[in-house]
């Protein structure tokens, strides 16, 4: 049995305020394809389909017409992560057309979803995003006396409720959907913290003893099986949601599930619109790389000494997908204080002071005139406004003395 494993879609996510419905509408299409040349007996999606859990209208149309294509193709399992609402995304999942399957009920968890291929059943399950307030309580044998409140201990139960039904089931295999995050993984900044009372991983050897393990939550692809102790990876997102993703290499995973103990895990690259790039120099030293990354992403890290003029009208001129500028001049300290402004002070004074704080360097002779100039055009505009108003002398520099 073929099945494909991908998570974390995010669909109505923004990236530094870009609408990313596009790259997901392109990546959407690339997968049914993928499912449809691959003959995909079953596509898992182990959370996270939706970024909020009152998702836009855009990206509920996207799921629905997503779903329904891959009905067309293939069986459907997905389960709902921490960003999804899983009232929601499982509201009408009794309703759906055959094909499609939504595992929400954390009470039904060990209610799976049955295929065959020629050697024998296997058994998928769905955990849904399991939160240790709601679920030590679902999950607890006995309702007075609730679970510990960690995700180890309801991912403990969940996985005992999983492997006493498989013990209905001789021979039978097992695919189980978690949305969690298994100690010993890497994550990035885009990634919802999961703490509960100080704790938000699962040791990998409460969730051993699976075929095949289907993780969502981090979004980098990632082999866990060492620590495991079976087959169990994440397939990462889609796409990337932040520039802590910029190396990742996106990709959906394609399971090969053999006789018991026979597991092959293939890596297939998912098309990826326009990368995301990081670059750090001068300002010149950047614009000279814009014939290469022209059409990307783009955090640019600007390390003039002095802050250059009209910075990022110069910067999107070039990169007309600049998301992110940052001004960190070489030769200063990493972290700089603002001046202190000292009651009494010439305003003049104050004004260079912060010319200087912000572009590093000490303002010019007619940077001060203009300084003085808009001042005293202050004064005389309030003074106009309130005759009674004391004028404040400016004190002779810069321009005015030389």
């Amino acid at each position: 049995m073929e099945i494909l494993h991908t998570s974390d879609w995010h669909l109505g996510r923004t990236l530094h305020g870009v609408d990313l419905h596009a790259d997901q509408e392109r990546f959407h299409d690339w997968l049914v394809d993928l499912v449809a040349a691959r003959g995909i007996d079953a596509v898992v999606i182990p959370g996270d389909v939706y970024d909020r859990a009152v998702p836009p209208v855009d990206a509920v149309r996207l799921l629905s017409r997503t779903l329904a294509r891959l009905a067309e193709v293939t069986t459907v399992i997905l389960t709902p992560g921490n960003h999804d609402s899983a009232v929601r995304l499982g509201f009408g999942a009794e309703l759906l057309r055959a094909g499609v399957h939504i595992l929400a009920d954390t009470p039904g968890l060990d209610h799976p979803v049955i295929l065959e291929d020629r050697h024998g059943e296997v058994l998928f399950f769905g955990l849904p995003y399991l939160e240790p307030d709601i679920a030590r309580f679902a999950l607890a044998a006995d309702e007075s006396e609730p679970l510990a409140r960690s995700h180890e201990a309801v991912t403990a139960a969940a996985l005992d409720r999983v492997r006493a039904r498989l013990a209905d089931h001789p021979g039978a295999r097992a695919v189980v959907l978690a949305h969690t995050f298994v100690t010993g993984g890497t994550g990035s900044d885009s990634e919802r913290d999961l703490h509960i009372g100080g704790v938000d991983s699962v040791p990998g050897g409460v969730l051993g003893g699976i075929d095949y393990l289907a993780l969502g939550h981090l979004h980098g692809c990632q082999d866990m099986s060492g620590v495991v102790g079976a087959p169990a990876w994440y397939s990462g997102s889609p796409l990337a949601f932040s520039f802590s993703e910029k190396g990742h290499r996106k990709s959906v995973l394609v399971v090969e599930l053999g006789e018991r103990g026979e597991v092959a895990v293939e890596r297939v690259e998912a098309p990826v619109r326009r990368a995301l790039t990081e670059l750090r120099g001068t300002l010149e030293e950047i614009l000279a790389r814009a014939g290469e990354h022209g059409d990307d992403y783009l955090r640019a890290i600007v390390t003039d000494r002095a802050r250059p003029a009209h910075l990022q009208e110069t910067l999107r001129a070039a990169y007309p997908y600049l998301l992110l500028t940052e001004y960190q001049p070489e030769g200063r300290d990493a972290v700089v204080l603002a001046p202190a402004v000292r009651q009494g002070a010439d305003p003049v004074e104050v004004m260079g002071d912060f010319l200087e704080f912000v572009t590093g360097a000490e303002p010019t002779p007619d940077e001060r005139g203009v300084l003085e100039d808009a001042y005293k055009e202050v004064r005389v505009r309030t003074s106009e406004a309130d005759p009674a108003a004391p004028a404040a002398p400016v004190a002779a520099r810069g321009r005015a003395a030389s």
